[in-house]
C-alpha cells in the first residue's frame, strides 16, 4: 500500500432468491483471503502506521437473530478466532467513518460492488468538499485494492495449494464415480446428483461452479446447465464439474462415451483434443506466457481441424482467418484459485500488449476443446454433434509443473477399461 494510505475491504451480503428467501451465501474472495472471516455484511479496515493496524467491523452477538438465522462471532469472536487487532460493530461504521479516512492521502476501496457502503463513503467525501472543514483532511486518491489482492492471489503458497489438491481430489473421484456409473437410459440431472452429493459427503462446500453436464449435442454448448436430458447409447457426455474446499476451486472436464465404448469417429476427435492437451500442459512452464500458450492451443488444434477434415487450407491462413473459431471458440485456460475464474491480471501492461510470463506458484486450467455443431453441413456427418473437451488443474512450479487433477484417467483405453469393470 501507498504511503500514508487506508484500506476497507467489504465482505459480501446475504442475497435474495425471492421474497423472503437467500441464496446460499458466498463470501467476497478478497475479504476471505484478507481476513477469513465468514459472515456477511463485515467490513476490513486496515491502516499499516496504526499500532493496531487491522480493524473488523462486523455484526454484534443478538440472542435473538442467532435464533433464527444461526450463530455469529461478534466483536470478541472477530478478535479471539480471527486475529484483529480490534473489533467494532458493523452498526457504527458509518459514524466512524471520518474518523476512519481523515488525515490519509489514498483510500483503498473497489467500487460498483457494494452500492449502499459506496454511497455511504461518497456521501462522506462529498460533504467534506462542500464545507472544506479545516479540521477534515479525507482521501485525494482512489485505488482498487485488487490491483494488489488480485497479484497476492496469484501466486499460490505452500498452504493454498494443499488446500487446492483437496478440491482436485475430491472432484477427481466424483468424476470417476461418474465414469463408473453412467449408462444409456439415465438422466443428465442423475448424473450431476450423484456427483454434487459425493463432492459434500467427502468435505467440499459444494461446487466450485453450475455443474455441466452435457450428453450428446448438448456438449456443443459451452455453459450447458440446464442437465436435464436423457443420455442416449451410442453418445458421449461432457462433465465440467469442480469442488469447493476451503473456499477454493477446482475444475475438471472429462468426456466420454455413455456406454462404455468410443465410436471410431468420436475417438478421432477425441484423440486431436487430447494430443492438444497433453502439449499444453507440457507448455504451462516458468518462461512461457500466457499468450503464447493460448496462440499453440490454436495452432495444434487448427491442425487437428484439417487432419479430420473441418478445415482446409494452410494453417496460418486458417489462423489468420480466424477460421478456427467456428469450432475452438473459448481459451485453453485460465487462472484458478478462491474463484474459479481466478483474480490476477493476464498481461503486464496497460494495453495489454505483453502477456504475463507463468511463475511459480500460479495455478491454471488447460482445457481445450473441439465442438461441432449438429446442424454443421460443412462438417463430415459422422462428427456432426460431437463436443469434446479435456481439463486438468495444474501449478507451475520451478522445474515444470503439478497436474492437481491427474488422478481422474483422460487416456481413452483407460476411460473404456473402468467403464467395463461397472458391468
Amino acid at each position: 500500500m501507498d504511503e500514508n494510505s487506508i484500506a476497507i475491504i467489504p465482505a459480501a451480503h446475504e442475497v435474495t432468491r425471492s421474497y423472503d428467501t437467500e441464496f446460499k451465501f458466498h463470501q467476497d474472495p478478497d475479504f476471505r483471503y484478507l481476513t477469513g472471516f465468514p459472515e456477511p455484511d463485515a467490513i476490513a479496515v486496515i491502516n499499516p502506521k496504526a499500532k493496531k493496524p487491522f480493524t473488523l467491523y462486523v455484526r454484534p452477538r443478538d440472542p435473538l437473530m442467532e435464533t433464527w438465522y444461526g450463530r455469529r462471532q461478534g466483536v470478541e469472536g472477530a478478535v479471539k478466532n480471527y486475529g484483529a487487532d480490534k473489533a467494532v460493530s458493523i452498526d457504527k461504521f458509518a459514524a466512524d467513518l471520518g474518523k476512519i479516512l481523515d488525515g490519509h492521502d489514498v483510500l483503498y476501496y473497489r467500487f460498483a460492488v457494494d452500492h449502499k457502503l459506496d454511497q455511504t463513503i461518497l456521501g462522506y467525501l462529498t460533504e467534506q468538499r462542500v464545507r472544506r472543514l479545516k479540521s477534515a483532511y479525507p482521501p485525494h486518491t482512489i485505488k482498487d485494492p485488487t490491483i494488489i489482492t488480485g497479484e497476492m492471489r496469484l501466486h499460490k503458497d505452500k498452504e493454498e495449494i494443499g488446500l487446492m489438491q483437496k478440491a482436485a481430489d475430491i472432484a477427481a473421484e466424483a468424476h470417476i464415480l461418474a465414469m463408473k456409473s453412467v449408462k444409456p437410459g439415465m438422466n443428465e440431472s442423475q448424473v450431476e446428483s450423484l456427483m454434487e452429493a459425493y463432492m459434500k459427503d467427502k468435505g467440499a462446500a459444494g461446487v466450485a461452479y453450475n455443474s455441466i453436464i452435457g450428453g450428446g449435442d448438448n456438449a456443443t454448448i459451452l455453459h450447458y446447465v440446464e442437465n436435464n436430458m436423457p443420455l442416449k447409447d451410442g453418445d458421449l457426455i461432457l462433465i465440467d464439474a469442480g469442488a469447493q474446499y476451503e473456499g477454493y476451486a477446482s475444475d475438471i472436464t472429462r468426456t466420454f462415451p455413455v456406454n462404455g465404448k468410443f465410436s471410431k469417429a468420436q475417438r478421432e476427435v477425441y484423440d486431436v483434443v487430447l494430443d492438444v492437451q497433453r502439449k499444453c500442459i507440457d507448455f504451462t512452464v516458468v518462461g512461457n506466457t500466457h499468450q503464447k500458450r493460448q496462440e499453440y492451443s490454436i495452432e495444434l488444434l487448427t491442425e487437428g481441424m484439417k487432419q479430420l477434415g473441418l478445415l482446409k487450407g494452410k494453417t496460418q491462413d486458417l489462423i489468420k482467418k480466424k477460421a478456427y473459431l467456428k469450432y475452438y471458440m473459448h481459451g485453453v485456460g485460465h487462472w484458478l484459485g478462491l474463484d474459479v475464474h481466478d483474480a490476477g491480471r493476464y498481461y503486464v501492461d496497460q494495453q495489454a500488449s505483453q502477456s504475463r510470463p507463468y511463475a511459480p506458484g500460479m495455478a491454471l486450467t488447460v482445457e481445450p476443446g473441439l465442438y461441432i455443431p449438429p446442424d454443421d453441413k460443412s462438417a463430415p456427418a459422422k462428427y456432426r454433434g460431437i463436443g469434446i473437451r479435456i481439463e486438468d488443474d495444474v501449478i507451475v512450479t520451478e522445474t515444470g509443473n503439478i497436474n492437481l487433477t491427474a488422478a481422474v484417467t483422460k487416456d481413452p483405453d483407460e476411460i473404456e477399461a473402468l467403464m467395463a469393470k461397472r458391468r
